[in-house]
């Protein structure tokens, strides 16, 4: 089976989560790559006015992306979202997705992100607005919630099936428990099971068994997976082949994990400019590292490396020489 959004019918149902600071181009490109079925871009701001800004146009720049383009917006106003959607679409946006999931407190104070779910009135305000702002689907994230004692999931899901949205995506914890405690499936159940737009259940997937577990559990029509695609970018491959074939992939190799990471640094190099592009690169290298299980004192080294040719090195020497290391693919496995 696959995911269909309006008249966009995806490889498959798995879906990358937008991180803000993770998913840029070269990342999102990883991903698909790799077996991910759609790859929202970094959340954007709806104020164009910052739209000029180097964070801006870099999270703007979709070239050589296939399709469809997703772009993610967050705000508060109406009619600014409005306004973003349209300009979004005018620069290559296939999808607009809306922001009403993010926990992050700077996002929070504005009333945007998971803010917005204490306002349903604002809530259905800014889907119409947005909705009726453009021609390409609108689609919608959220959490089950405010807090333990507010979770109107539910409600903001029939809001947002009245108001045109085409999918919605639900990360299954309220907004206070951030990323604290267990995901809420059966809350995201009983989401799909009262509307008839597609679903996307998003919260601590991280295996192949996990992603089975999570869509019998749920009953939704895809999955989305953020934090543990971060130093493991092929885990949508290990999943699609899960639900293909009903068995897990094959651990990559050694030299598979050190060319994924080798090539990954060479385009954050290209597209941030060597200096940005290494410390862009840090995070991601220690995700990898992490993954690979190597300790935590070269984790630490690798965030302090200046140049990419020392990053590269890096890389090599840790995958050729350490003997702890001859096959890091044994741990990971899903």
């Amino acid at each position: 089976m696959s995911l269909i959004i309006g008249p966009y019918e995806m490889r498959n149902r798995l879906v990358l989560a937008p991180m803000a600071g993770v998913t840029d181009r070269p990342f999102r490109h990883l991903c698909r790559n790799h077996g991910a079925g759609l790859t929202p871009s970094e959340m954007l701001t709806a104020d164009t006015r910052l739209w000029s800004t180097t964070k801006s146009r870099r999270r703007l720049d979709y070239e050589d992306e296939p399709g469809p383009i997703v772009v993610q917006i967050a705000g508060a106003e109406p009619r600014m979202l409005a306004t973003a959607a349209r300009e979004a679409v005018s620069r290559g946006a296939q999808i607009i997705d809306i922001n009403m999931g993010c926990p992050a407190k700077k996002v929070c104070r504005r009333l945007a992100g998971s803010a917005l779910l204490k306002d349903e009135d604002l809530v259905e305000r800014i889907l119409d607005a947005v909705v009726d702002s453009v021609d390409v689907p609108v689609t919608l994230k959220i959490r089950t919630g405010w807090d333990k004692d507010h979770r109107n999931g539910l409600r903001i899901a029939r809001i947002a099936e009245r108001c045109g949205i085409l999918a919605l995506a639900i990360h299954g914890r309220t907004r206070a428990c951030r990323f604290q405690g267990e995901a809420e499936y059966q809350t995201i159940r009983h989401i799909k099971q009262a509307v008839s737009i597609p679903i996307i259940a998003n919260g601590d997937i991280d295996s192949p068994q996990k992603a089975v577990r999570v869509l019998r559990e749920t009953k939704a029509d895809g999955i989305m997976i953020g934090r543990a695609a971060q130093g493991r970018p092929w885990l949508f491959s290990q999943i699609d082949f899960y639900f293909r074939y009903g068995k897990l992939k094959p651990a990559l190799a050694n030299h598979q994990v050190r060319d994924i990471m080798l090539a990954h640094l060479q385009n954050l190099y290209r597209f941030y400019g060597e200096y940005t592009g290494v410390r862009v690169a840090r995070k991601h290298l220690g995700w990898y590292f992490k993954t690979c299980g190597i300790q935590a004192q070269v984790r630490n080294k690798a965030v302090r490396v200046e140049t990419a040719k020392e990053q590269e090195r890096l890389v090599e020497t840790l995958f050729s020489t350490a003997e702890e290391y001859k096959n890091p693919g044994r741990y990971l496995a899903a």
